[in-house]
C-alpha cells in the first residue's frame, strides 16, 4: 500500500499542480469510499472552494482548501489520486472532482478499501493528535525514536509500523530499514539499545529520504499523481527478495508472515 514516500510524492504532485485551482463539481460514483461524510455534504462542502494546499500526514494526502474543510484521502492498497483530463476512461473510479481550469482531479481504487473523508479543522487535528510523529521531521530525534520503541514487547516491525506511535511507516520500509540497520524485525521493541536506535533512526530517514527522491515504490498498483510508476524497487535490498542472497553478508534471506500477517523478510546472517 502508498507509505510516507508515496503519499508525500502524491501530495508534492498535487500541490505543485492544483493549489489556487477551484473545484467546480464532484461526482461520486463510488458511496463506499466516503467515511465520516455523505455524497450530499460533499455537494454542499467542495464546489466553488478553492484548494489551499495539498499535503501530506501519515499516509494519507490532505487538500485544504480556502474554508474550514479539509479533504483527506488514504489511498490504502489500491487507492490513488490522479490529476488529467476530464471523462478519462477508468473502470475503478470512485470520485471525479471538476476544476474550473478544465481539468480533473479523481480518486481511483480497484479494491475501494481507501477513504475520503472531508473534515473541518477541529477533526482533522484531533485526527492528526491521534497518530504517531512523523520521521522526517527536524524535531524526530534518535531519543524520540527510542520513545517510539520503549516498552514495547511487541516486535520492533510491529512497532515501526503502529501509526499512533509512528506515522508513515508501513510494510515496505519497516523491513528496508531493519534490514539496513542490521536488527532482525522480530526483536521485542523494548530490548533495542541506544546505539541500535540510533542507527535505526538514520537508517529509517534515508531510506524515507531516498524513497521519495525516486518518487515512490511500485509493484502493481501505486501510481503519482500524474499516473506514473514510482521508481525506488530496484533499490530495494529486503523486501520481496526472500530466498535470494543478503546483499551485505551473501546469506539466503527469510521470509515469512508471522509478524502482524505481512510478509517480513531478513537476513539470519547479519540482522540480529
Amino acid at each position: 500500500m502508498p507509505e510516507l514516500p508515496e503519499t508525500e510524492t502524491i501530495a508534492r504532485d498535487l500541490h505543485g499542480a492544483v493549489v489556487g485551482a477551484q473545484i467546480m463539481q464532484v461526482d461520486v460514483l463510488r458511496r463506499d469510499v466516503l467515511r465520516e461524510t455523505t455524497v450530499v455534504k460533499l455537494g454542499r462542502l467542495l464546489p466553488g472552494r478553492v484548494v489551499a494546499r495539498a499535503w501530506r500526514r501519515a499516509k494519507s494526502i490532505v487538500l485544504s482548501l480556502d474554508t474550514d474543510v479539509h479533504l483527506v484521502v488514504t489511498p490504502r492498497f489500491t487507492g490513488a489520486l490522479i490529476l488529467g483530463e476530464p471523462g478519462c476512461p477508468d473502470d475503478y473510479a470512485c470520485l471525479r472532482m471538476q476544476l474550473a481550469d478544465g481539468r480533473e482531479l479523481r480518486y481511483t481504487d480497484v479494491r475501494r478499501l481507501g477513504t475520503v473523508t472531508a473534515l473541518p479543522a477541529g477533526a482533522l487535528a484531533a485526527w492528526s493528535d491521534a497518530l504517531g510523529p512523523e520521521p522526517l521531521d527536524a524535531d524526530f530525534t534518535p531519543e524520540r525514536l527510542a520513545e517510539c520503541v520503549r516498552g514495547s514487547s511487541r516486535a520492533v516491525k510491529a512497532v515501526l509500523m503502529d501509526q499512533k506511535r509512528l506515522a508513515g511507516v508501513g510494510n515496505i520500509y519497516a523491513n528496508e530499514s531493519l534490514w539496513r540497520a542490521g536488527i532482525r524485525p522480530s526483536r521485542r521493541a523494548a530490548t533495542l539499545t541506544r546505539v541500535e536506535c540510533t542507527a535505526l533512526h538514520k537508517e529509517l530517514r534515508d531510506v524515507l529520504g531516498a524513497a521519495i527522491e525516486a518518487r515512490g515504490t511500485s509493484f502493481r498498483d501505486y501510481r503519482d499523481a500524474f499516473g506514473q510508476r514510482g521508481g525506488y524497487a530496484p533499490q530495494l535490498q529486503a523486501y520481496g527478495r526472500g530466498g535470494k542472497p543478503c546483499a551485505r553478508c551473501g546469506a539466503t534471506l527469510q521470509s515469512s508472515h508471522d509478524i502482524d500477517g505481512r510478509a517480513t523478510v531478513w537476513c539470519r546472517g547479519c540482522q540480529s
